[in-house]
C-alpha cells in the first residue's frame, strides 16, 4: 500500500520513514501540512524537536510493530 493511503492511520503513531536519498528517520508522526509531513523527533536527553519533510523526499512511512515478547523485565 502506498504510504500516502497508510498516513492517516498513522498519526499519532511511532513510524519509521525512509527517504528517497537512502536515509531514514524515527518518529512520531504528527500530521501533514501543505506539501511537508509534521514529526517529533528525539535529540537528547529531555529534548525533542518537530521536523518537517517534503512528501516529495518521502519514500515509504511504515508504524512501529508490537512488541512481542511483553515478559516484565527484573
Amino acid at each position: 500500500m502506498p504510504w500516502q493511503q497508510k498516513i492517516r492511520y498513522l498519526i499519532g503513531q511511532p513510524v519509521g520513514i525512509s527517504l528517497t536519498n537512502g536515509q531514514g528517520t524515527s518518529g512520531i508522526l504528527c500530521g501533514i501540512s501543505g506539501t511537508k509531513i509534521l514529526v517529533i523527533e528525539y535529540l537528547y536527553q529531555a529534548q525533542f524537536a518537530l521536523k518537517q519533510y517534503d512528501i516529495f523526499m518521502i519514500q515509504d512511512i511504515n508504524g512501529f510493530p508490537p512488541c512481542q515478547d511483553q515478559q516484565p523485565l527484573y
